[in-house]
């Protein structure tokens, strides 16, 4: 098992990766995408499995037919802007490790079977997070999606069109929804919860609230050399008050709150800015905090706009609520893992995960590998090779556990998964 998981990370590793930072960029639709996408195929198919690109551009690679109540796992493959190696790609090197393991121990699934990867889950490139599972689900609508830009312009409906796929045939896919049973997904810790404990792996208990907000301060550029300061509507100054007030909000609320994004025109050093536009990152244990925490920014970013003679907008670009993953079957991952000596570890996590917006939808679980740096989102995060090694056992204990449940009947908790 340890063979096959290190083989096929091994393969993965170098597709993406920026040799200067260490990190990966991995984007949407672009050269990157396409190679991790082609390795994900000729990986599924040596091991029997029959792939398919469902009308969104998720992958889908099935053990046997595609049917009703399937077994599902799997994460992403895309990255944030020199992003780690472990978060997405870790969850589906597990995943087709774990079929290995399961046919290892000669399992025949009595229940359909499918490993996953969805598109642009970080939202890197069009700004959306999870929009492969949003779309698949309906959380959004295809006129907004295909009307996304990147950074350059480009929508997402020529990018895809650019990569060989249909942009008119995205949306809500109800009967492929309809399919799945129960998804689980393997990701690595976004954190330090399991450093502190004797557990290699832990259970997602709930995901906290978390959106994204765009704010546009404008105002007028002028030279730097000439203009007096009195005479200045410069944006800049508005933005960094901003920037501060993000920071003492979370503090305030004990919540999280980021501004790591900004664009600035025209962006000359000689020049007052005309317009600062940022994005603005916040999550909290439950809605009514996030939203204080927001309008707290918000009314911090509108006071300074003012007082600089600034223009400003706040645009919500996505949100979602607090995710409580299904209880039966959180239990049921849980004592499969772990035992009545050694319980594993059930963790909330402020990240968010195509299994949050699943969960809308079908009964849906999380397992974490401990990452000894807690960092993510960075080329240091990191996993040790037996801990990966141990969530693809346990991982696959639980696809053994789920894929028995047509000899076992639904008088087991969460039987079909939806317990």
């Amino acid at each position: 098992m340890s063979e096959g998981f290190d083989r096929l990370w091994a393969e993965l590793q170098p597709l993406g990766r920026n040799r200067t930072t260490g990190g990966y960029r991995r984007f949407s639709w672009g050269e990157a995408d396409a190679d991790v996408r082609a390795w994900f195929t000729d990986a599924a198919a040596a091991r029997g499995l029959t792939v398919e690109t469902d009308r969104n551009g998720n992958l889908w690679a099935w053990w046997g037919d595609p049917g009703p109540d399937a077994v599902v796992t799997g994460s992403h493959l895309d990255s944030v802007p020199d992003g780690g190696a472990f978060d997405g790609p870790l969850g589906v090197v597990s995943a087709l490790a774990a079929v290995d393991e399961l046919k290892r121990r000669g399992v025949r699934p009595d229940r359909p079977f499918a490993v996953t990867v969805f598109v642009e889950e970080e939202g890197a490139r069009f700004g959306v997070p999870c929009l492969g599972s949003r779309l698949l689900t309906g959380a959004i609508t295809a006129e907004r999606a295909l009307g996304l830009t990147d950074a350059d312009g480009v929508t997402w409906e020529r990018a895809m069109e650019q990569a060989g796929h249909d942009p008119a045939r995205i949306g809500a896919d109800p009967d492929l929804l309809g399919r799945i049973g129960v998804f689980i997904e393997l990701h690595v810790e976004q954190g330090t919860a399991l450093i502190h404990t004797d557990s290699a792996v832990g259970v997602a208990g709930s995901v906290w609230p978390h959106g994204r907000w765009r704010m546009d301060f404008t105002g007028q550029g002028d030279h730097a050399g000439t203009t007096r300061l009195a005479d200045r509507k410069d944006p800049m100054l508005p933005f960094a008050q901003t920037v501060l007030a993000a920071r003492a909000a979370a503090k305030a609320h004990d919540a999280v709150a980021t501004i790591g994004k900004v664009h600035v025109a025209p962006n000359g050093t000689n020049a007052i800015p005309s317009r600062v536009r940022t994005w603005l990152d916040a999550r909290a244990p439950d809605e009514a905090t996030l939203r204080a925490v927001v309008d707290h920014v918000d009314a911090a970013a509108r006071s300074a706009a003012a007082a600089h003679d600034v223009f400003h907008a706040r645009y919500e670009e996505s949100y979602t609520p607090v995710v409580d993953l299904d209880a039966a079957l959180r239990d049921r991952v849980a004592s499969v893992i772990g035992t009545a000596d050694r319980p594993v570890p059930v963790l909330p996590t402020g990240a968010g995960h195509d299994a949050g917006v699943l969960a809308s939808s079908v009964p849906t679980a999380m397992v974490f590998v401990r990452n000894p740096t807690g960092i993510s989102h960075a080329p240091q995060e990191f996993a040790r090779p037996d801990d990966c090694h141990q969530g693809v056992t346990a991982l696959a204990d639980v696809l053994a556990d789920l894929l028995a449940e047509g000899r076992r009947g639904a008088e087991t908790p969460g039987a079909a998964g939806r317990g």
